[in-house]
């Protein structure tokens, strides 16, 4: 039996996405939950790996056998046009193998994004990275309206998942309801794995 623990597999450009995965993280780690978190490498223009198979500093990258060893997953990608970066659709594609085995069946999953822009996308992101969870047969959690930040949020967070928004400053720094949101969700998420495992 494998240790309980949500992976929290993103890909970040600029570093906000990255701090949204740190916030559910934390939410995650305040239901006494473990949690892993990796990332994808970059791939060039021709979508092949450009990336050396380790990383030099940062997050390591994931593998087949994190996202089969966990008990839940939290997604998360830069808006693209509405849809997610190339290197975690590339990644993604590459789980064929995984949802013939239903190796993510049951497990819950939760998304995550930042635009550049308040009207960027970042539902559309959301929509496509849940995609995914739907695909292999997961269960999605989303950031109810319970969670007061919701309701008062000037930027970033939806009800399909936490969002930043980096404006006309390229902030990545999270406002702090964009971290409340993220939080509640990670914490939402865990709850969910500690009460079906």
């Amino acid at each position: 039996m494998h240790e309980k623990y949500l992976l929290i597999l993103f890909y970040s450009g600029t570093g906000a996405v990255k701090n949204l995965a740190h916030a559910i993280a934390d939410g995650a780690e305040k239901e006494s939950l473990a949690v892993k978190i990796r990332t994808v490498p970059k791939v060039s223009a021709n979508t092949e790996a450009t990336e050396p198979n380790i990383p030099e500093s940062g997050e390591v990258y994931c593998t087949k056998q994190d996202l089969i060893n966990c008990s839940g997953l939290a997604l998360g990608s830069p808006t693209r046009f509405g849809s997610m970066a190339a290197p975690m659709k590339y990644f993604l594609d590459s789980t064929g193998e995984l949802w013939a085995n239903n190796e993510l069946e049951d497990k819950p999953g939760c998304v995550f994004t930042s635009t550049g822009s308040m009207h960027g996308g970042q539902e559309m992101s959301l929509f496509n990275l849940m995609t995914f969870l739907l695909h292999h047969g997961m269960l999605c959690v989303g950031s109810p309206y319970s969670v007061k930040a919701i309701n008062e949020t000037k930027s970033g967070g939806t009800p399909y998942g936490p969002s930043h928004v980096s404006s006309f400053n390229n902030s990545i720094e999270l406002t702090p309801h964009e971290y409340q949101i993220a939080h509640a969700t990670g914490q939402r998420v865990a709850k969910l794995i500690n009460t079906l495992d």
